[in-house]
């Protein structure tokens, strides 16, 4: 359980200081490149990945596919803190699970049983009530957080099929996306310098750096939290998603004073719901 814990903190703390660097005026796609750095760095020291083991027949169309989705969907998850707030942005992307559900079921003809079918429509129900507008909000950008759950939707189909390679041990393939990742993030970074103008500042290292260390930690203690609950899996996927809404949502609301409508509440609270479904669904 320790494990489950440390990865929700985890992975709300990177919502956090993309929250608090916005206070510096920090630049989020420099953030995210310097980020890939530590993430490399952290995973070559902790899994020690054997490149020699990726072969011909080693799935590369989806490792470049994630590797350049995952640096853009990060921009849009920082957009969407910046606009609509940690609680808000938190939810969109734990809702993304019902995309690679819905794939399974369009694409590859699965089963819904009646659980799964009533999660997903509660959970659609919910993402409406989230990114309702307040109606004096002016910075209400539901796009971000939209992107945010379709992006990390897909991400999570492609990183599927990436374990399904049971040649390559998945953390090989996961070193192997970050610095494809860093790389396309450093094309970002290069374009803004030359073609916009923006300077390097060593404050975006900073922040680059924090956040290479706790998005790596959540996926660390993630991987650890299945191993410790190898036989009973739904417990970490229901704990995962839930713990991080109702965090984001408490530190969102009592540390930033992010303002939540009713509706927005009651969709948060059908988020959960959701959840409960899905894992029901899961375990018929």
């Amino acid at each position: 359980m320790l494990f489950l814990i440390l990865s929700i903190l985890c992975s709300v703390i990177v919502g956090v200081i993309f929250k608090i660097s916005r206070k510096y005026n920090a630049n989020p796609s420099q953030i995210i490149s310097f980020n890939y750095i530590v993430a490399i760095a952290l995973c070559y020291f902790t899994f020690s990945p054997n490149l020699q083991e990726l072969d011909d027949k080693a799935p590369w169309g989806i490792y470049a596919a994630v590797g350049v989705l995952l640096p853009i969907v990060f921009l849009f998850l920082a957009f969407s803190i910046k606009y609509m707030g940690i609680a808000k942005t938190d939810a969109a992307q734990r809702l993304s699970l019902f995309i690679p559900i819905l794939a399974a079921w369009l694409l590859f003809g699965e089963d819904f049983n009646t659980y799964k079918t009533i999660g997903i429509l509660i959970g659609f129900t919910a993402l409406l009530f989230i990114l309702r507008k307040q109606s004096d909000n002016k910075e209400n950008k539901w796009i971000f957080p939209a992107a945010v759950l379709f992006g990390f939707g897909i991400i999570d189909i492609l990183f599927k099929k990436i374990a399904l390679y049971t040649v390559v041990p998945y953390t090989t393939s996961l070193f192997f996306v970050f610095f494809i990742s860093f790389a396309v993030s450093v094309l970002i970074v290069l374009y803004k310098v030359v073609v916009e103008k923006e300077k390097l500042a060593v404050k975006n290292l900073f922040f680059g750096a924090l956040v290479g260390i706790f998005n790596f930690s959540n996926i660390l203690f993630y991987l650890k939290a299945h191993k410790a609950f190898a036989e009973n899996p739904s417990t970490v996927f229901a704990g995962m998603n839930m713990g991080v809404i109702i965090l984001g949502t408490l530190v969102g609301a009592f540390f930033f004073k992010e303002k939540l409508s009713k509706t927005n509440i009651l969709g948060l609270f059908l988020a959960l719901i959701a959840i409960v479904f899905i894992v029901f669904s899961q375990l018929q």
